[in-house]
């Protein structure tokens, strides 16, 4: 195939209603069309390939359609051919980017001046427009500002945040969104169908990704990979044409990471390694991996039904915390920022994946999976413990060990019953080794009783959406860690009379940002600034240190 757009261009919709995706755009630009309530100048605005061209020419359709302004144009008549031919006279296309200088936006708008000549209404569509000089924009804000009513403007660029103000401010903006891969993939079904080639649909997943929303971008590696793959779309090939990583890979050295296994995740590394895959995209599809983790544990519903690799990303989900999810993601894309500046790709990529070994919490197993030893089997204590070696010279007999019951560590806490009186909780809170929301939730309760089988905490109505079945989870096996027991922990909802932990942190922060306002409003020099220079000081800018 000589032409990698064929696709594109043949299924470039030709109305609203081939068009996917954009509802909002559509909807706002038909309820326009319908009521004839229109504006002299658009801008769309987003990333390539989402559509901002393509509805551009079909709402010079709808303009000029001979059956009249509609937000359904016949598709039939004179005037809709030519404009998807791209010979309709009074539709004037220009690419900013090629054409930036003032002179060629003059010329064009002294031909605004004229009525057009078989159409309705003069339509200029200019794509990349923030490629315009500043004195074009200049020459443009004037017939912005006068336009005629036989002219309509439409604005296009990727990049808004270059136009000037001025511009913005006179035309209706419409922000185009990225196609999300679930979208993408159901019209390359469509298509495919339509040209009667046979697909896998793991090799459609691929190219959705790949088209990082770009629908444009899905059909011409549609083209390519037809080419590619001689007619069959097949996962595999599809692969090897984007170079896309194979998941199982990814879905090994997270297990790896979960059995905290260095050597089976450094032979992963030398397996990809040996098939020459890159591991730059290696730490970009690892990071996206556990994105789609992150929302399986919080949203799975998020996860479509017929993604090839729920069952395994809800597994996923169930193996890590959130907050190790976090760290991993944080750590993917760090690794693939700073794999330029590594000795060489190989260790960029094994020291990204030991940085998460090392900084994986340790895992403690909680009291209530450990099973109990069965009746027939010796405890620990009764274990045969190993013959210390003899030195040389005559034996000696050695008696039988004597169990001993294990010694407990200084600084663990001994057996509170409730007549002994209720710990202080913020003292116990920083020796629990809590992280993220187990330990918001932690600081947000109050301690009201510790019994040898309960630990009993009070908890705001107000701050009920902590208690989350992981945050309560991690927090219970925290206290049966600390306390040496299997603890029940139990959390009630009520009225709180004391200061929390988080209240007592909330205060004492405040109590530090007034002492630090108060020094700087004293300092010496600050006051001869405001004096003298007639300086303002910025309350909000005072942090303590």
């Amino acid at each position: 195939m000589s032409d990698t757009s064929v696709l594109a261009r043949k299924w470039r919709p030709k109305n609203f209603a081939q068009l996917a995706g954009q509802e909002h755009v559509v909807r706002a630009l038909g309820n326009a069309l319908t009521q004839n309530r229109l504006h002299h100048a658009y801008l769309f605005t987003g990333t390539r390939g989402v559509g901002k061209t393509t509805i551009a020419r079909i709402f010079a359709k709808s303009l000029n359609c001979l059956t009249g302004i509609t937000a359904t144009p016949c598709g039939v008549c004179s005037a809709c051919r030519e404009i998807d031919s791209g010979r309709f006279v009074d539709l004037i296309e220009l690419d900013a980017a090629s054409n930036t200088q003032v002179d060629n936006m003059r010329e064009l708008l002294e031909s605004a001046l004229y009525a057009p000549t078989s159409g309705r209404f003069k339509v200029y569509i200019i794509d990349e427009v923030h490629m315009l000089s500043k004195s074009a924009f200049n020459a443009m804000l004037k017939t912005l500002e006068e336009p005629p009513a036989h002219v309509k403007f439409i604005l296009a660029t990727t990049d808004p945040q270059k136009i000037p103000v001025t511009v913005l401010s006179r035309c209706l903006q419409f922000n185009l969104k990225q196609l999300p891969p679930a979208l993408i993939v159901t019209h390359l079904q469509h298509v495919l169908e339509q040209e009667d080639i046979a697909y896998e649909l793991g090799a459609l997943n691929l190219v959705a990704r790949a088209a990082q929303g770009s629908m444009r971008d899905a059909l011409s590696l549609m083209d390519q990979a037809i080419a590619f793959s001689l007619g069959k779309i097949e996962e595999a090939a599809m692969r090897a044409m984007l170079g896309a990583i194979d998941q199982s890979y990814l879905f090994e050295l997270l297990l790896a990471l979960r059995e905290q296994n260095g050597v089976a995740l450094i032979e992963v590394a030398d397996n990809m390694a040996s098939r020459s895959i890159a591991f730059e995209a290696a730490l970009q599809d690892m990071a996206s991996l556990l994105h789609r983790i992150a929302l399986a544990q919080t949203v799975p519903a998020a996860i479509a039904d017929d993604e090839p690799e729920r069952v395994r990303l809800l597994e996923l989900a169930q193996c890590y915390t959130p907050e190790e999810v976090q760290l991993f993601y944080q750590i993917a894309i760090h690794g693939r920022a700073e794999i330029d500046l590594a000795p060489d790709e190989y260790a960029g990529f094994t020291m990204t994946l030991l940085r998460m070994l090392a900084f994986a919490p340790s895992r403690v197993q909680a009291p209530s999976r450990v099973q109990a030893p069965s009746p027939s089997a010796p405890s620990q204590a009764e274990q045969p413990r190993p013959t210390p070696q003899s030195p040389p010279g005559p034996s000696v007999a050695i008696p039988p060990p004597v169990a001993v019951e294990p010694v407990a560590p200084v600084s663990a806490p001994v057996r509170r019953e409730a007549s002994e009186g209720i710990p202080d909780w913020r003292i116990l809170l920083g020796q629990l080794n809590l992280q993220a929301m187990a330990q918001q939730l932690a600081k947000h309760c109050v301690l009201d009783a510790v019994t040898d089988q309960q630990v009993v905490l009070r908890l705001a109505q107000e701050h009920k959406h902590l208690q989350t079945k992981m945050a309560t989870d991690n927090l219970q096996t925290a206290l049966s860690t600390y306390f040496g027991y299997p603890a029940k922990l139990s959390i009630m909802l009520g009225k709180i009379e004391v200061a929390t932990p988080a209240g007592i942190e909330h205060q004492n922060k405040q109590v530090r940002q007034q002492q630090a306002s108060d020094s700087i409003v004293q300092d010496v020099f600050v006051r001869e600034a405001q004096e003298q220079l007639d300086a303002n000081l910025l309350a909000e800018s005072i942090k303590p240190v």
